[in-house]
């Protein structure tokens, strides 16, 4: 679980700080915004893999930002709220929450539905994730590229790019998801700008960038890292 992003959209920032250190001394990276305006901004920056999402917010409702959230991407979202009456949290699961955490609660409680929810979206798995094709080896880990066992140098980005690829290995990931899971659920990034990552791929990790053999494109949907072997 090391690595794993966490966005906090609260606008009690006392209490987001301290979640925050806390999250921070267990590993993960966390991002806090205190607006569904600053959620939004920086969503369309980057991904997550897990929101904390308060329901009470100056500018909207969690729920909408929710609703908003469920068009373009399946990041795992965690209701914190004071508002617990059932009428409350059957609209949260029912609008694609995860999980629905009554304010107040402890940061050991807060820290296990985190944990849990990760096992059960992304699997329980602590050990180094690597993935192989050809001559390059992906340790998804500790986000480092070798080709024949040299090192390649890959930009934050392309190295996303990569590893979201490796870890959909054989399957078709469609442009769209690509850039709302590299780029962020909502950015303004353009098709072109992924077929400029993916041709920079291509040019660090193929044999003949023109004839791809494993970073291949599947015409009207979007790319494959495929590898049969």
């Amino acid at each position: 679980m090391q690595n794993r992003k966490i966005l906090i959209i609260d606008d009690d920032e006392d209490l987001s700080m301290i979640i925050t250190d806390m999250l921070e001394s267990k590993g993960f990276e966390v991002s806090y915004a205190a607006s569904s305006e600053e959620a939004f901004d920086i969503l369309s920056e980057r991904s997550f893999d897990i929101i904390l999402l308060d329901i009470n917010l100056p500018d909207a409702s969690g729920f909408e930002i929710c609703r908003q959230l469920r068009e373009v991407s399946n990041v795992p979202v965690i209701f914190a709220s004071a508002r617990t009456s059932e009428t409350d949290r059957i609209t949260g699961f029912d609008i694609g929450g995860d999980d629905y955490l009554p304010k107040p609660y402890s940061m050991k409680e807060l820290l296990s539905r985190i944990n849990a929810l990760i096992r059960r979206t992304y699997g329980s798995s602590t050990s180094e994730k690597t993935v192989t094709f050809g001559s390059v080896c992906v340790s998804i880990t500790a986000r480092t590229v070798t080709r024949s066992g040299k090192p390649v140098n890959l930009s934050l980005r392309e190295f996303d790019l990569l590893a979201y690829l490796c870890e959909h290995k054989n399957e078709a990931v469609t442009k769209d998801k690509l850039i709302n899971e590299v780029w962020g659920a909502f950015s303004m990034v353009e098709p072109s700008t992924l077929t400029v990552h993916i041709r920079w791929l291509r040019e660090k990790l193929e044999n003949d960038p023109a004839k791809p053999t494993y970073i291949k494109t599947v015409w009207g949907v979007g790319y494959i890292l495929e590898d049969r072997t």
